[in-house]
C-alpha cells in the first residue's frame, strides 16, 4: 500500500468509536509490560474468548507472544492519562502509574471499568500484526463512564 492508501485506511478505521484498553502481562523475568491496544474485541461467550491485535514491531510484543497469561484493563473516562502513558514508548510506564499485582501476578490498573484475566489460547499471524486470542478466566467490573477513542481523540462514552 502507498502511504496515501495507508492513511485513507487508517481514517476509515477511525470512523467508529472504540473503548480504550490497556493490555498488561509480565516477561519471564517478572518485568511488567503493557500497551494501549487499538484493537480489542470479544469473540465468544462459550468458551469465553477475546482477541487483541499487537503490532509486530511493538516493543512489548515478544513478551505478550510468550506469556501464558495477560490482562485486559478496560479504561474509565478518568483514566485518560493512563491511556496516554501506555500509548507512549516510555520505559517507565509502571513507575509512573498506580498498579497492583493480580491473579497470575499480572499487573492490573485500579479504577478500570472491567478487568479480564486471560490465558493465552491462540496466536494468529496477520500481516503486520499478531492476533492474540485469550480465554477469559476471571473478570472484575465497576460502574462509570467509559473512555473511548474516535478519530484520534479520547472521548467519553
Amino acid at each position: 500500500m502507498t502511504v496515501t492508501d495507508t492513511r485513507a485506511l487508517r481514517d476509515a478505521f477511525g470512523r467508529f468509536a472504540t473503548g480504550v484498553t490497556v493490555m498488561t502481562t509480565r516477561e519471564g523475568d517478572g518485568t511488567p509490560r503493557g500497551f494501549t491496544a487499538n484493537s480489542f474485541s470479544s469473540v465468544s461467550l462459550d468458551p469465553p474468548l477475546v482477541l487483541v491485535c499487537i503490532g509486530n514491531n511493538a516493543h512489548s510484543g515478544p513478551a505478550f507472544r510468550a506469556a501464558p497469561h495477560f490482562a485486559v484493563n478496560v479504561l474509565a473516562d478518568a483514566q485518560r492519562n493512563v491511556a496516554k502513558l501506555f500509548a507512549s514508548r516510555s520505559e517507565d510506564r509502571f513507575d509512573r502509574t498506580d498498579w497492583h499485582a493480580g491473579p497470575h501476578d499480572l499487573p492490573l490498573l485500579p479504577g478500570s471499568l472491567a478487568t479480564l484475566i486471560c490465558a493465552q489460547h491462540q496466536l494468529v499471524m496477520a500481516g503486520d500484526h499478531v492476533i492474540l486470542i485469550g480465554e477469559v478466566l476471571e473478570t472484575e467490573i465497576s460502574d462509570g463512564p467509559a473512555l473511548g477513542y474516535h478519530r484520534g481523540e479520547f472521548i467519553t462514552i
